[in-house]
């Protein structure tokens, strides 16, 4: 007959199993690890063509790209302009856009960083004309631009919106003056040729475009007149997005200086936001490879250092993202802080498993634990039966059984039905059965023939 297996089998069967369990939770986690820090990829909507925010978007977009430790990428989507831009974001089409701060803004949108602030540049060129006039006395004031033409450089509505906010603040009614707008590649020559009483551009301080458009308003080494915007106050105080500011002096240019003193003017800003909804962490991670790549392109790409943090105050005007703001008062969460209550559900479900897997396998077993007891006490009673047994034959049989129910008990002992206590209790019993049988069988081979009989047939007797 086969040898029975060895209990040492079910110990080792146990080890690869937790073995390969430990294996298998150690394999989990380094994947969830692997998922939770794989590379992200944001949409950010950003215009118009060859608009400096392009630009920008587009340098961060490829420093981003070189990283190998990059977390968060961005892919461009080139948009007409702000407005564009932050339609795309309303209709969740994109998860970032560049929006202007005077623009409607996305009721889903939340504030990341500041890209750039725009000042209002306000000016009348040397000997001004009127249309078709000589030139009459010299505007100084904006309440003097009543009846005049204004050309705003730029295809942007915004700008418009803009310049009328400003004249009704000095009492000028819109509908009063002529607005024309000229395309910022077209300015310069509109400014020569004195298409308009006075202009109006905006744009960053150091902004080139504004920059040549003043400096074709010079006649004859005159510098232009610069209109100072000094209810800027009060305009922010009325509309939020705007902010009171200042020209400094030769901002535009030098010899002479353009402007010669400090212009009070407003300005607003160029935002980059997030759609709600976007993760936290996600947001964190971005802003903060925003930050630490600005100081390496800032070199390479002035326009990068005018990226500020956001307003983290609960009445701004663009309510910030909670992963910058996490980020810009240092509480942004690392992967444990994160993730702790994921992996600590995690275990408590694989402890629960295991301890209900436990259970359900100690129940399917019970039968076997059921039929090896009853075994257990056929073998004691065959240990009291072998030493009255008075037939070889018998002892023959009982042994072959005790045989049978040794092969049943490591067999159970080996699939985890019995525990080693019981199996050594067992042990015991089999040993002291075969003592008895081997104590009878030669207790019978030393009487007699005649005598075994007679007790057989005296037992039998008795019996009946």
């Amino acid at each position: 007959m086969p040898a029975p297996p060895s209990p040492r089998s079910a110990k080792r069967r146990l080890t690869f199993i937790t073995l390969a369990g430990v294996l298998a939770i150690i394999g989990a986690l380094a994947a969830g690890y692997y998922f939770a820090m794989r590379p992200v990829t944001l949409r950010i909507a950003v215009g118009p063509a060859n608009s400096d925010d392009l630009k920008v978007v587009q340098n961060l977009a490829q420093a981003f790209n070189n990283q190998h430790n990059s977390l968060v990428r961005l892919r461009p989507v080139q948009t007409d302009g702000a407005l564009a831009s932050a339609n795309l974001l309303g209709d969740s089409k994109v998860d970032l856009a560049i929006i202007r701060g005077d623009l409607e803004v996305p009721r889903n949108a939340q504030a990341v960083a500041t890209l750039r602030k725009n000042v209002v540049v306000l000016w009348v060129a040397s000997a001004s004309k009127t249309r078709g006039k000589k030139a009459t006395a010299g505007i100084t004031k904006i309440a003097q631009l009543a009846g005049r033409r204004i050309a705003v450089v730029g295809r942007t509505q915004a700008n418009v919106n803009l310049l009328k906010v400003i004249l009704r603040q000095y009492g000028v009614d819109p509908a009063t003056v002529d607005i024309v707008q000229f395309p910022a590649n077209e300015a310069a020559d509109a400014i020569r040729n004195q298409k308009a009483d006075a202009y109006l551009s905006a744009g960053p301080v150091n902004s080139k475009i504004t920059a040549d458009a003043i400096a074709a308003s010079v006649r004859d080494g005159r510098p232009p007149k610069f209109l100072a915007i000094d209810s800027a106050e009060a305009i922010a105080q009325n509309f939020p997005a705007y902010e009171a500011s200042e020209i400094p002096a030769g901002a535009f240019g030098s010899a002479p200086g353009r402007p010669e003193e400090e212009v009070k003017t407003i300005s607003f800003a160029h935002h980059i936001v997030a759609r709600r909804g976007i993760a936290e962490s996600t947001i964190a991670i971005f802003t903060r490879q925003l930050f630490a790549i600005r100081q390496n392109l800032k070199s390479e790409f002035p326009l990068a250092a005018k990226i500020e943090t956001p307003d983290t105050d609960k009445d701004a005007t663009i309510p910030v993202h909670p992963g910058a703001a996490a980020f810009v008062d240092g509480e942004e969460k690392t992967f444990l802080d994160r993730y702790s209550d994921y992996i600590w559900w995690a275990l408590m479900a694989l402890s629960a498993m295991g301890s209900a897997g436990a259970w359900f396998a100690g129940y399917l077993k019970k039968d076997d634990r059921r039929v090896n007891t009853s075994q257990r006490d056929r073998l004691l009673d065959m240990l009291t039966a072998a030493r009255q047994c008075d037939s070889m034959d018998e002892l023959d049989q009982m042994q072959a059984e005790a045989d049978a129910i040794l092969r049943d008990t490591l067999q159970c002992f080996e699939h985890g039905a019995i525990e080693e206590g019981t199996l050594t209790a067992f042990n015991i019993a089999i040993e002291q059965f075969h003592n008895a049988v081997a104590d009878r069988k030669a207790l019978l081979l030393s009487m007699p023939q005649n005598l075994q009989r007679a007790s057989a047939q005296f037992r039998a007797a008795g019996n009946a």
